[in-house]
């Protein structure tokens, strides 16, 4: 099990990077609204966009993370089954497609991890009142 107070606990978990209890989107991952985030955490009201056009650098990290995909692809079916180059190619897009939901969630989370730390103090602190 993640222990919570790391980085990884709120990336896997999609919870605020300062106290890991609010959560960083309001719906599921595959559902319409699946990028959908609050204003600021419901616990310590950490601004999710703390400034205009933050998660454009997000986009880094997406590409790493589809690149990640891509590769671990290509080297499961070429251990496994080493089938035609279409079959590559289809396999990539169908995988990239599918898990997209996921990637661009995993690389918001991941790049809001980057600028903001875990905090004890907020975790304990009591539940803010939102306007």
């Amino acid at each position: 099990m993640i222990a919570k107070g790391t980085k990884l606990y709120s990336i896997i978990h999609y919870k605020c990077p300062r106290c890991h209890n609010g959560d960083l989107f309001l719906s599921a991952a595959y559902s319409k609204n699946f990028m959908k985030m609050p204003d600021r955490c419901s616990h310590c009201g950490l601004s999710y966009q703390p400034e205009p056009s933050f998660y454009t650098g997000a986009m880094y990290v997406s590409y790493a993370l589809q690149v990640a995909l891509f590769t671990t692809v290509y080297v499961a079916l070429r251990v496994l089954f080493n089938p035609s180059m279409v079959a590559y190619i289809i396999t990539t897009i169908v995988a990239a497609v599918l898990l997209l939901p996921v990637t661009l969630r995993l690389s918001r989370t991941i790049y809001i991890n980057f600028f903001y730390r875990y905090r004890p103090e907020f975790d304990h602190a009591d539940k803010i009142e939102q306007p």
